[in-house]
């Protein structure tokens, strides 16, 4: 039956489910400005698995537009080890689409004692970790809760930097940018929606893979190998940095090993260049999904680079989701995530 089914996509409910993140933009942006106003000098973002990686795209393309560092990202166990200044001047920023991840809720709980700001984004407002924090904002429900957290922390931190450097010059490019992803999401997943068809049958039969990405695009290799295909399609799925391919991880790759190339845009783009043509000369090729080829409508040319790995996140999620259908495994399918003691 799987055979002769293929994925659809319901662009009105895609852009539905992004809504209330969009509304929400100017409110937050504020709320990031009204932290600077009370002295906070430092975010520091937190949080587990897809949270963790988004935060991180984040922090690396604000540090390679501004010299000082006034963000960081942390996993929550880190927050009490890294050896951070948990005082007024800091907020710390939490991440979970569900409110409930247990490590995220106890790092929000390890700071209550201390003088930092602390902030949620979040699906709900009475989740467990929007009760543990100063300020909770909330998305509501929907099935596009990684994409609503994006746009919302990139406003928070927008509305900060503005209110702390003066010569932030991205603020106005960044919040119409904001404005128009959803719309550059949902081009991104229809025009590549043949391709992620085809791209999974392929891979239907693959019992491990690579996954490839440099800098911010990196985001998008682990929340695909780690999110996507270990935790949704138990795949032997491998996300590896682009400057890290020639320095042992190309052993492993030949002809026949199925391997996801992500090209992003900005400074690290060279080093996946580099690895395309290693996989073009010595395996044959791979499959490559390159952000530059996406129109992205509406998104600034400053905003691109931070905007790509998640437009190339949208368009792979075709491909996840057409294995399920293939591989007769729902998407929602877990054997020990929220089902066991861990």
């Amino acid at each position: 039956m799987a055979e002769n089914q293929d994925i659809k996509f319901n662009r009105k409910a895609f852009l539905t489910d992004l809504s209330k993140s969009i509304s929400l933009i100017e409110h937050v942006e504020e709320m990031g400005a009204g932290l600077a106003d009370e002295g906070v000098e430092q975010l520091l973002l937190v949080g587990c698995g897809a949270p963790h990686y988004m935060f991180r795209a984040i922090n690396m393309w604000v540090a390679g537009m501004i010299s000082e560092k006034f963000i960081a990202h942390l996993y929550p166990a880190e927050l009490t080890q890294a050896g951070y200044a948990l005082n007024e001047r800091t907020a710390v920023i939490f991440g979970s689409h569900s409110g409930k991840t247990a490590e995220t809720v106890a790092g929000a709980d390890s700071i209550r004692k201390t003088e930092a700001r602390s902030v949620a984004i979040t699906q709900h407002a009475d989740s467990p970790l929007a009760k543990k924090v100063h300020r909770a904002i909330s998305y509501g429900a929907t099935k596009q809760g990684y994409f609503s957290s994006v746009i919302l922390t990139l406003a928070l931190v927008n509305g900060f930097l503005r209110r702390l450097l003066p010569r932030w010059h991205g603020h106005s490019r960044l919040r119409s940018s904001l404005h128009n992803l959803p719309r550059a999401l949902a081009d991104a997943k229809q025009t590549s929606l043949t391709q992620g068809i085809q791209h999974a049958k392929s891979l239907r039969k693959a019992e491990s893979m690579f996954v490839i990405g440099g800098g911010p695009m990196y985001t998008t290799a682990y929340v695909f190998a780690g999110c996507f295909l270990m935790e949704m399609q138990r795949i032997n799925a491998h996300p590896i940095h682009a400057l890290d391919f020639f320095h042992g991880p190309f052993e492993l790759l030949d002809a026949t090993t199925p391997t996801i190339l992500l090209l992003g845009e900005g400074v690290y783009r060279p080093h996946a260049e580099r690895v395309r043509d290693f996989c073009m000369r010595y395996m044959g090729g791979c499959i490559c999904y390159d952000a530059s080829t996406f129109e992205m409508s509406g998104i600034d040319a400053l905003i691109r680079p931070i905007a790509a790995p998640f437009i190339v996140d949208a368009a792979l999620t075709n491909v996840v989701e057409q294995l399920a259908i293939l591989r007769d495994h729902p998407l929602v399918t877990r054997r020990y995530m929220g089902k066991v003691e861990y």
